[in-house]
């Protein structure tokens, strides 16, 4: 068996992303194993080792992903979280979800597709309505191929001052490149805008510009999202640099059932009209629709029941419509 020195090393390496070092560890303890008379398996861990390097370098695997913590700098621009939802957790259209398989089979694989000269999609751009699963979508992508999401942090991305906006989107695409993962511009409407709009002012001019620079530049194992609830607003220039523009839209009432008994599983639902619900949950996102589930849930729970009515959902649905509009 390993040492204990041993297993905290190879712990280590892990953490530290160093994959010559785990390896070096391994053939450590295989030597081990060896001098303590467990020859089979010492011969079976170098065999593991030796298959690892041949697909290392005929490009099949990459380098292991860090535990990935942002320090100095990148700590205040950029937040990392581990999600665990896949894309099956997600209620979508038909379109987005085409296009997102997509996505994950080119990554998946992407070595293969390289040998051809060829590369996977990996910079996107989602549009659409607030509440329908852009952001979500990032984490389901992450959880998906077990990668970090970082999410830029725009509130410390852009400042009044005159390039350092610029020097901080450096250091990110910098991260993008060392640190493979998900990295999301949500709201990226405030820096993708028009750079011919009127009240345009020239740093954010500038951060578009270089934006624009390093997106075509990467060339990194990351897959980079820019999320935005306003396409209208985007510079047309975006289009050209992103891979596939994946496009989001309010569910329609397929969505809404599903969307409905996912969320209310676990109640029951005292025959539903349908027609009812449906006409109660007009114009509402899926975001919008959860939350509506919820309120209902509670009450039925604050009620000591869980039986939940057409009447009870509906009034809920109507009521998220009606907030809905106080804030437009």
């Amino acid at each position: 068996m390993a040492t204990a020195q041993q297993i905290k090393a190879l712990l280590k390496s892990y953490s530290d992303g160093d994959g010559d070092q785990f390896l070096s560890v391994a053939m450590q303890i295989a030597a081990h194993a060896a001098r303590t008379g467990k020859g089979a398996l010492a011969q079976e861990l170098r065999d593991l080792v030796d298959d690892v390097k041949r697909q290392q370098k005929a490009g099949k695997i990459g380098s292991a992903v860090p535990i990935a913590r942002p320090s100095g700098e990148l700590a205040g621009l950029l937040s990392v979280s581990y999600p665990k939802i896949l894309l099956s957790d997600m209620v979508l259209g038909d379109t987005p979800l085409t296009h997102l398989k997509r996505v994950l089979r080119e990554y998946r694989q992407q070595h293969e597709l390289r040998e051809h000269g060829l590369s996977a999609r990996r910079k996107l751009l989602l549009v659409g309505p607030p509440g329908c699963g852009k952001t979500m979508t990032a984490s389901a992508l992450a959880g998906e191929l077990k990668l970090p999401l970082f999410s830029v942090q725009l509130h410390s991305l852009i400042t009044k001052f005159m390039g350092e906006t610029a020097a901080k989107l450096h250091s990110i695409f910098s991260a993008i490149a060392d640190i493979r993962g998900i990295y999301l511009f949500d709201e990226f409407d405030a820096i993708g805008g028009h750079r011919s709009a009127q009240n345009d002012v020239g740093e954010i001019r500038r951060v578009l510009n270089s934006f624009l620079q390093f997106l075509e530049q990467d060339d990194s194992e990351s897959i980079v999202i820019a999320a935005t609830n306003y396409v209208g607003m985007l510079d047309d220039a975006l289009f050209r640099r992103f891979d596939d523009v994946v496009r989001y839209s309010l569910p329609n009432h397929r969505e809404v059932k599903q969307l409905i008994q996912n969320e209310l599983a676990a109640f029951q639902v005292k025959r539903l009209s349908w027609k009812t619900i449906f006409e109660a949950a007009e114009d509402l996102s899926q975001a919008e629709i959860v939350r509506a589930c919820r309120d209902a849930a509670k009450d039925a729970i604050l009620n000591g029941s869980k039986v939940l009515t057409t009447k009870a959902l509906s009034t809920a649905l109507r009521q998220r419509r009606r907030e809905e509009t106080v804030k437009e």
